[in-house]
């Protein structure tokens, strides 16, 4: 499996239990205690932790990776291995976190690949059992975050290279902008986030008719024509100002606060 900080795994651990119990506080009574997880308590906490992520799908027309089980036996312990995936990829995250969407791409390749190793999957390419994409010791900070973070870094710097415009400049936001658009999925995996900078020079229709606001992209002036143009910076489950409110709100929906 693709190996995290040991940390991490211990922080999110605790924080899945107490996700769960607590949501167990709100939903059983003390006259209704039972031995075992319930399953609607679990089906309830599942539902709020991938709320965003199934908006995301849904949004970029893709079907989400929560497969489950054949066998019941086994439905409850993969639910519980996706949710704990998510978070182990939130507490990795790091400043990451400021970019929503951009954690919805990273699980949803992860989380294919965990059904795919369960699974038993077999690869069309090398003919082998499936086997995660990244390996080596600390895997996903390495070779998943640390990556993500220099393209922002790098937008960061060349940012301070041109005129002191606010509607010149790239953050989080912007650059998170780019997972709502199906573009996204041209990074691949194992991703090539260097691709996030390949359009640039293209032209951007949404900085063409909206010359005093800041052109929301992740390249330098274009914005891919996937249905967040001009007519939907204000609105729909994709619109520009959805996924710009998104941050602390999702970050507090994840914390449990």
């Amino acid at each position: 499996t693709i190996t995290l900080q040991k940390d991490n795994v211990s922080n999110q651990r605790e924080h899945l239990i107490l996700l769960i119990a607590s949501m167990h506080i709100r939903q059983i009574s003390k006259h209704e205690q039972h031995p075992k997880l319930d399953d609607h308590v679990l089906d309830t906490t599942m539902k709020k932790l991938f709320k965003n992520y199934k908006r995301w799908c849904k949004h970029l027309g893709r079907k989400t990776s929560l497969w489950l089980p054949t066998i019941q036996q086994e439905v409850q312990q993969r639910k519980l291995l996706y949710m704990g995936l998510y978070l182990l990829i939130w507490g990795e995250a790091a400043n990451l976190r400021f970019m929503p969407e951009c954690l919805c791409y990273l699980f949803h390749h992860m989380a294919f690949e965990l059904y795919s190793v369960l699974a038993g999957n077999v690869s069309p390419t090398t003919g082998e059992n499936v086997r995660p994409s990244y390996g080596g010791e600390e895997a996903f900070m390495k070779k998943v975050v640390t990556p993500i973070c220099k393209i922002v870094e790098m937008e960061d710097e060349r940012s301070k290279t041109i005129k002191p415009k606010y509607c010149h400049r790239r953050n989080y936001d912007d650059l998170n902008a780019y997972f709502w658009s199906s573009d996204c999925f041209r990074l691949g995996w194992p991703m090539r986030p260097m691709l996030i900078f390949s359009r640039r020079g293209a032209t951007c229709a949404s900085c063409a008719l909206l010359p005093h606001h800041k052109c929301v992209c992740v390249c330098a002036s274009s914005w891919p024509q996937s249905g967040l143009g001009s007519n939907s910076h204000g609105g729909g489950a994709g619109g520009v100002d959805e996924a710009r409110q998104s941050s602390y709100g999702r970050q507090q929906l994840v914390m449990g606060q």
